[in-house]
């Protein structure tokens, strides 16, 4: 009888054993669910190609690198420059004008993916920006009216105004000389305001202004001065857009490399501006 009752209990351990381990083997694991990887986030090149399309923020007011033509259409070295590189990417360039003064705040803010609009590649800019390689490189100039005969270089100038936007590069030299700044919108404020004497000078790009005195020579102002350094300019991004910069630095060399840029170059400038 006692065998008879052993044998009972071992079987029913044996089964309640066997339904344990059933319903162990049944159940979710949960920290295997918890190891499950998360989907890959997008880079910014693979969010540009999957949309299609390069939001690129300009002035539309800085001839000739971004202005708009007298049928109104947004034209400009650095447009068509920008629209090559995105040819070439295979997306559709979609600009966005914005004031240079919101400019960066738009990038900061994702209105758009980068920056076409002649900006120079300063320490400073590096540290909170990604840069592609230059495609301008430039020289400041010192502006003042025609009229102007005590201004004749920028050891001149401290005290007097200067228009400038507030956050170029080009203010940088006006501050550092001692000059008053007058904050304006863009290049064709600042050349108003000296036309008419409201301001004393305005440092700006020596090429903006060969271009623009060639379009209206019969303008009261006069080159006095040059800044001796060179400005590189770049296009600007969001810290960590590595891959569209490089993508926009391959579409650069290839540029360089079959005279497409030089030939874009020489259309707005008559020489080859981009090294």
């Amino acid at each position: 009888m006692k065998k008879r009752l052993f044998s009972v209990v071992i079987s029913t351990l044996v089964f309640a054993l066997a339904g344990c381990g059933v319903a162990t083997t049944s159940q979710p694991n949960e920290n295997q669910a918890a190891a499950a990887p998360a989907p890959k986030e997008q880079n910014l090149l693979e969010k540009v190609k999957a949309d299609g399309k390069l939001l690129i923020g300009t002035e539309g007011t800085y001839a000739p690198f971004t202005f708009h033509d007298t049928n109104g259409k947004l034209t400009g070295y650095d447009v068509e420059v920008v629209t090559e590189v995105a040819k070439r990417i295979g997306v559709e360039p979609v600009f966005q004008e914005t004031q240079w003064d919101a400019m960066f705040a738009g990038l900061d803010s994702k209105r758009f993916d980068v920056i076409a609009n002649q900006v120079g590649i300063r320490p400073d800019r590096q540290e909170k920006y990604d840069f592609s390689k230059p495609y301008t490189v430039s020289t400041a100039v010192l502006v003042t009216h025609k009229d102007n005969t005590t201004v004749k270089g920028f050891e001149d100038i401290k005290g007097l105004k200067a228009a400038q936007t507030l956050t170029s590069n080009l203010t940088d030299i006006a501050r550092k000389h001692g000059a008053e700044i007058v904050g304006v919108e863009g290049f064709n404020q600042a050349i108003d305001l000296l036309v008419s004497k409201r301001v004393d000078i305005t440092i700006n790009d020596g090429l903006s202004f060969l271009d623009f005195l060639k379009q209206k020579p019969e303008t009261p102002i006069k080159i006095v001065a040059k800044d001796p350094n060179v400005a590189e300019n770049g296009f600007m991004f969001r810290k960590g857009s590595t891959e569209l910069v490089d993508a926009f630095n391959s579409a650069l060399d290839e540029m360089r490399k079959d005279g497409t840029l030089k030939k874009i170059s020489e259309k707005w400038f008559g020489a080859d501006v981009s090294q």
